[in-house]
């Protein structure tokens, strides 16, 4: 039985830690989460290894041997950094530019994302690898995060952003925020059937699955 840690900035980890905890119930789930310093998205880099740091030191300290770092922006802003720092493996979240851009027919995804991932290297390096032939749309959506944390988000607020993709042909959105997993099934209503809404809940796990055998 392994202890496998999720740290997220909010509740967007608690629905990582939901999914690992179905797929697998034998091992012992330690979520973390960081709200006081919400949002994360506005942070430089700097500011977020400073946040992050002391609270993964004190969940190795407490026993996870693996850690998930639930958080696009803190994978894709500073994940390398982390790295360095700690001998347990960091399994990260990033936007899924590489399945969207396969999937899409009409050569055009929408990715929802915060403004730290998307001014990151780590998501232009994913954009230049895999979008070369297709559009990304990356509709401003910065206080998505702050409004489903506060648990105050409502349709008009997500329908405007959708109804935008949809209109310019965007046939696949990506969930670039694990906040936004919260509501998904209120994107994919939006969606009409006209796009596919996908997030890396399953491919982590996957991913998850192999670390653990390394470890034995």
């Amino acid at each position: 039985m392994a202890k496998i840690g999720v740290f997220d900035s909010g509740v967007g980890g608690k629905s990582v830690a939901n999914a690992i905890q179905d797929a697998l119930p034998n091992h012992v789930v330690i979520l973390r989460e960081d709200r006081e310093n919400l949002p994360y998205g506005t942070k430089s880099k700097e500011q977020l290894i400073h946040l992050v740091t002391p609270i993964l030191k004190e969940m190795v300290s407490s026993g996870c041997d693996v850690i998930v770092i639930a958080c696009n922006t803190v994978t894709t802003v500073c994940i390398s950094e982390l790295r360095e720092q700690f001998d347990v493996p960091l399994i990260g979240i990033e936007p899924m530019l590489k399945p969207a851009a396969a999937l899409t027919k009409t050569g055009v995804i929408g990715v929802l994302a915060t403004p730290g991932t998307l001014r990151s290297n780590r998501y232009k390096q994913l954009k230049k690898e895999y979008c070369k032939n297709v559009a990304v749309l990356e509709p401003d959506v910065s206080v998505w995060a702050s409004l489903i944390q506060e648990n105050s988000i409502n349709r008009t607020d997500i329908e405007e952003t959708i109804t935008g993709l949809l209109a310019e042909k965007a046939d696949v959105i990506v969930l670039g925020c694990t906040h936004y997993h919260w509501i998904r099934e209120e994107i994919l209503e939006l969606s009409e059937g006209k796009a596919e809404v996908i997030q890396p809940e399953q491919p982590v796990i996957h991913q998850l699955k192999s670390v653990l055998v390394q470890l034995g």
